[in-house]
């Protein structure tokens, strides 16, 4: 007869990790014609969104117009294609230009080539030992300052477009130079040009905060908001400057135009010597790179409720950055404008960003001599508002609500940002935070005294037994409570109860070990009890378990203060085999 019994269930077998797959193989599970349509519907209006700002960025950052082209092109496909993120658009992004103009200005654009390529190696290694996750640990004050100082930097730079200023020689990519020779080109405005922007800037304006007023109250002008405002004031602006003839400054005087096809493969010239001076800024854009797509893609999962996969995209930011380059393109990654008009409009899947940049090939291919037209002064005014939109300038209003380290941090990244550069405000502002956590951390470790309030068996015995109940983390930064401890010992025992301490050390085990030596010295027990799992191990590794007497180390506080007792009742020799050195 069969048991009745049925054989145990065998346990699931544990999921294998996946190094390499993109969102775009699990997205086009069960994929519909519908959500083709829309995501060819959403790929189209992100392409006509990324043409204007993809110029607009390359321009600023000291390149062609046709740089941020390439770039949207081929980043925007790669980063789509193998991304973690269903609906991340990748690019040319804002956050970019105060870097690669200076890489730009000190190297040149051969040796931004190889800045970008290595940038790209460094994502692929992030990705690739998944450190995706370790970028979400920057403090949110260190972002927010850099990211105002960039903003800032951003609108200062396209003074010198929105004026229409004649300056002698390449502009000063610092700040104090950027301003001096901003102030001596100021007479040299133009009229025409600062007319254009201003119309530009105040139609963005107005397209952005006026428009849903006014189409609440008139429905018949709901559809309106549905067009991007930054193409409907460039392409208004590029049509009445052709059509009126005003002498001001546009792509085809600068830059001769835009290519209508694509590079081929382009190899830099470039020396080993050189290179090695790279790396900090090829690790600048790569940390860059990797928090500002990482946000993008934090943000774009609250909006659509989904979870995107952080080493995945860090690869295909890596791949994208790469590649890029070697086709006449500039850094790429995430960006926040594009991706949330890419799920406002309806996308469901990576085909969207992928679309996104077959249209602006397809506008390259036909349309490229149109852009010759475009005025540079209204490129200027699209960055501006790109700019202030990029700023959370109300962090600087609710300051007031924060304590004064992170006032500190935030403002000393911001004002490092503008002035230095943003190396070193990100180097200040991660170390600021860092002894700002360590200080919190060690405020939270405290010793609390136990007496005959506690524990009734211990009346009378103030002198002869001293007990502590430990809280927090036993670090580097919490061991003056140990040597308080060790100042003021008392005659007999010592107990101290780890039950409330979640982690110790190297230097908190060096602490206690010291403390033992102390107590041996002065002929004091010292009796632990409550040792977690990760202090017990730290303590039998570093040989302090080892090193006291087995009766002293106690599960309970009760337990260690029977024992306390019972060593005043029994008074032996307190032996000091404290290691000498805690490794």
């Amino acid at each position: 007869m069969a048991s009745s019994h049925h054989a145990p269930t065998p346990p699931a077998a544990p999921r294998k990790h996946r190094l390499f797959r993109p969102k775009l193989l699990d997205s086009l599970k069960g994929y519909q014609r519908t959500q083709l349509g829309a995501d060819i519907g959403a790929g189209i209006a992100v392409g006509l969104v990324a043409l204007p700002l993809a110029m607009a960025f390359a321009i600023a950052s000291g390149l062609g117009p046709q740089a941020g082209l390439f770039t949207a092109i081929i980043a925007g496909f790669l980063i789509s294609a193998l991304g973690g993120s269903r609906v991340q658009i990748g690019g040319p992004a804002g956050a970019f230009i105060v870097i690669v103009y200076g890489i730009v200005h000190r190297y040149g654009v051969a040796n931004l080539v190889i800045a970008t390529a290595m940038s790209g190696v460094l994502l692929l290694a992030m990705g690739f030992f998944r450190l995706g996750t370790l970028i979400r640990f920057i403090p949110v004050a260190v972002i927010i300052g850099f990211t105002n100082g960039i903003a800032v930097l951003i609108a200062l730079s396209q003074i010198k477009e929105f004026l229409g200023l004649q300056v002698q020689g390449a502009v000063p990519a610092d700040f104090f130079g950027l301003l001096r020779t901003l102030w001596q080109a100021l007479p040299t405005w133009n009229f025409l040009s600062a007319w254009v922007a201003m119309v530009c800037l105040v139609g963005l304006v107005c397209w952005q905060f006026v428009l849903p007023r006014v189409a609440a109250r008139w429905p018949v002008l709901a559809p309106l908001q549905r067009l991007p405002g930054s193409v409907i004031m460039l392409l208004s602006s590029t049509a009445w400057v052709a059509f009126i003839g005003w002498d001001v400054e546009t792509i085809g005087s600068r830059f001769g135009g835009i290519p209508s096809s694509l590079p081929g493969w382009q190899w830099p010239e470039f020396s080993w010597g050189t290179v090695r001076f790279l790396f900090v800024p090829a690790l600048t854009l790569a940390l860059l790179g990797a928090i500002e797509s990482l946000l993008c893609a934090r943000v774009a999962d609250s909006m659509i409720d989904d979870r995107h996969d952080p080493n995945q995209e860090l690869m295909a930011q890596g791949v994208a950055n790469l590649v890029t380059p070697f086709f006449g393109g500039m850094p790429a990654t995430g960006t926040i404008a594009r991706t949330m008009t890419n799920i406002r409009n309806g996308a469901t899947s990576p085909v969207a960003g992928m679309v996104h940049a077959v249209t602006l090939l397809a506008i390259v291919l036909l349309a490229a001599p149109l852009a010759a037209h475009i005025p540079l002064s209204a490129m200027a005014a699209i960055l501006m508002f790109v700019a202030w939109n990029m700023g959370e300038w109300r962090e600087f209003l609710h300051l007031r609500q924060y304590r004064m380290p992170y006032r500190l941090t935030l403002l000393s990244v911001f004002v490092l940002t503008v002035i230095v550069d943003l190396t070193a405000a990100v180097e200040v502002g991660l170390v600021a935070a860092c002894l700002t956590f360590i200080y919190r951390i060690s405020s939270l470790s405290r010793a609390d005294p136990v007496g005959a309030a506690d524990y009734p068996a211990l009346a009378g015995q103030e002198h002869s037994i001293h007990g502590y109940r430990l809280h927090g983390a036993l670090f580097f930064g919490a061991v003056k409570l140990l040597e308080d401890m060790a100042d003021h010992l008392p005659q007999r025992v010592l107990v101290l109860d780890f039950k409330n301490v979640l982690y110790v050390d190297s230097s908190g085990a060096d602490s206690l070990a010291d403390l033992l030596r102390a107590c041996g010295k002065h002929q004091v027990a010292l009796v632990i009890c409550g040792l977690a799992y990760q202090p017990l191990d730290i303590l039998q590794r570093c040989g302090i378990a080892q090193s006291m007497d087995p009766d002293n180390l106690c599960a309970t506080m009760p337990q260690a203060i029977g024992r306390a007792l019972a060593i005043l009742s029994h008074p032996t020799t307190v032996d000091d085999g404290a290691p000498s050195h805690v490794q």
